[in-house]
């Protein structure tokens, strides 16, 4: 189920995020799956550069959401701080899914609240490369 993708350098990561760019639009929601140091946050980086950000994209870790501009509005969000569905709930998750691009890292805790369209994306570290599986695209 879904499509994989080997990632052998970071120029591999660009092109898988030029290539997902290339098919979102307002709504869709990004879940992203994998350990610390995956490369969760590089293709978020990556990806939004597709979609026109000028912006720094960095880690929402600490705050929680960032929002950038590009084409269309994205939020960026980490859930590994998180404890319950009510904190997620306190964001107001599902605006966010009506106004632009949503892009969550750590999307576990949320599983329940994603609708069934959400494009799954997991991240798996092999020996010397990263193996992709992307769901729903």
């Amino acid at each position: 189920m879904g499509k994989y993708f080997n990632l052998h350098t970071k120029k591999d990561t660009e092109k898988l995020a030029k290539l997902i760019a290339k098919r979102l639009s307002v709504g869709d929601i990004l879940a992203l799956y994998g350990e610390l140091g995956a490369g969760k946050t590089f293709f978020t980086q990556k990806l939004c550069k597709a979609l026109g950000v000028k912006e720094n994209v960095t880690s929402p870790s600490y705050v929680l959401m960032n929002e950038y501009s590009g084409i269309f509005p994205i939020a960026h969000l980490d859930f590994f701080r998180l404890n319950s569905e009510d904190e997620v709930l306190e964001l107001g998750l599902e605006d966010l899914f009506e106004n632009g691009l949503t892009i969550i890292e750590w999307p576990e805790i949320a599983e329940k609240m994603l609708p069934s369209k959400t494009i799954k994306i997991y991240f798996t570290s092999e020996n010397d490369y990263r193996k992709v599986q992307v769901i729903n695209l």
